[in-house]
C-alpha cells in the first residue's frame, strides 16, 4: 500500500500505492505512514520527503470498508483507531525533515488532512478538494486541527458544513496549497533544490520555530524562548560553519 525510496541526493519518496481505491486510508496504511515518516524523519541522509499518489487520485480519505468496521467496534477499540489516526498526522506535520506534497486528482477527508500536514504542496489543475464528512454523518474532527491550522477559521466554517468541493485555485487562495502546475515534480524538484542550500538542522528548528510560535501572543517568555533558540544556533557547529563559508565567500559543507 505504501511505496518507499530515497534518491542519491537524499529526497525520499513516500507514495501511496492502492490506486483502485484511489489511496483511500486503511488501518494498516496508517501504521505505514506512520512507521515511514518516523523512520525517514531520523536518517541523516534524508533531507526532504515528498510525498505523493499512485493512479488516479492522490488519496480519497478513509477506505469505506474501514469506517464501517469501526462504526460497528466497541469504545475503546473505536477511539483507539481513531488516535492512530490523530497520531500518523501528527507524524507527518512534527517530522523534522520537510515535506513536499504533490496532490493530483482527487484529494478527499484524510486526504485534505494529509496535505495540510505537508510543509509545501504543489497541486495539478485539474486536483480536487473536499471536506466530505458531514456528507456521510462524520465530522472532519480528526484532521480539524491540521486542516484549522492551515486554511484558518473562516474557510473551515464553510467547507467543513457545506462538503462542497474547491479546486487547486481556491486551495492556493486559503493557503492549503503553495504552487499549481501541470509540472509539479518540476516545482517540487525546484523547492528541493532550495532546501538542500540550508543546513539541516536549521531547517528542522526552523519548522520546529514555526509550528511554536504561530498563534502565539508576543509575550515576554516568547521572546526569551526565541532569543535562546537563535543563541543555541549561533553556537551550534552548523551556525559556525555557515557563518565562515559567508565570510570567507565559500559553500557550506552541507552544500558544497
Amino acid at each position: 500500500m505504501l511505496k518507499v525510496s530515497t534518491d542519491t541526493e537524499g529526497l525520499a519518496r513516500v507514495t501511496l500505492d492502492r490506486p483502485e481505491k484511489h489511496n483511500a486510508f486503511t488501518a494498516e496504511t496508517i501504521l505505514e505512514l506512520t512507521h515511514a515518516f518516523t523512520a525517514l524523519g531520523q536518517q541523516a541522509a534524508v533531507r526532504a520527503i515528498l510525498l505523493a499518489g499512485n493512479g488516479p487520485s492522490f488519496s480519497a480519505g478513509a477506505d469505506a470498508g474501514w469506517m464501517r468496521a469501526q462504526a460497528s467496534a466497541g469504545d475503546e477499540a473505536n477511539r483507539a483507531d481513531a488516535m492512530r489516526l490523530s497520531d500518523m498526522l501528527a507524524t507527518l506535520n512534527d517530522c523534522p525533515k520537510p515535506v513536499i506534497a504533490i496532490v493530483h486528482g482527487k484529494a478527499f477527508g484524510g486526504g485534505v488532512g494529509l496535505a495540510a500536514c505537508a510543509d509545501m504542496v504543489v497541486a495539478t489543475p485539474d486536483a480536487e478538494f473536499r471536506l466530505s464528512e458531514v456528507r456521510l454523518g462524520l465530522t472532519p474532527a480528526t484532521i480539524s486541527p491540521f486542516v484549522v491550522a492551515k486554511i484558518g477559521a473562516a474557510h473551515a466554517r464553510r467547507y467543513f458544513l457545506t462538503a462542497e468541493s474547491f479546486g487547486a485555485e481556491d486551495a492556493r487562495a486559503m493557503g492549503l496549497v503553495q504552487a499549481v502546475s501541470d509540472t509539479p515534480e518540476e516545482v517540487a524538484q525546484g523547492w528541493f533544490r532550495n532546501l538542500l542550500l540550508g543546513a539541516p538542522g536549521a531547517i528542522a528548528d526552523a519548522k520546529a520555530l514555526v509550528r511554536d510560535v504561530a498563534g502565539q501572543t508576543i509575550s515576554y517568555s516568547l521572546r526569551a524562548d526565541t532569543a535562546e533558540r537563535i543563541a543555541a544556533r549561533r553556537a551550534d557547529a552548523e551556525g559556525r560553519e555557515g557563518l565562515a563559508a559567508f565570510l570567507e565567500k565559500r559553500k557550506p559543507k552541507w552544500s558544497a
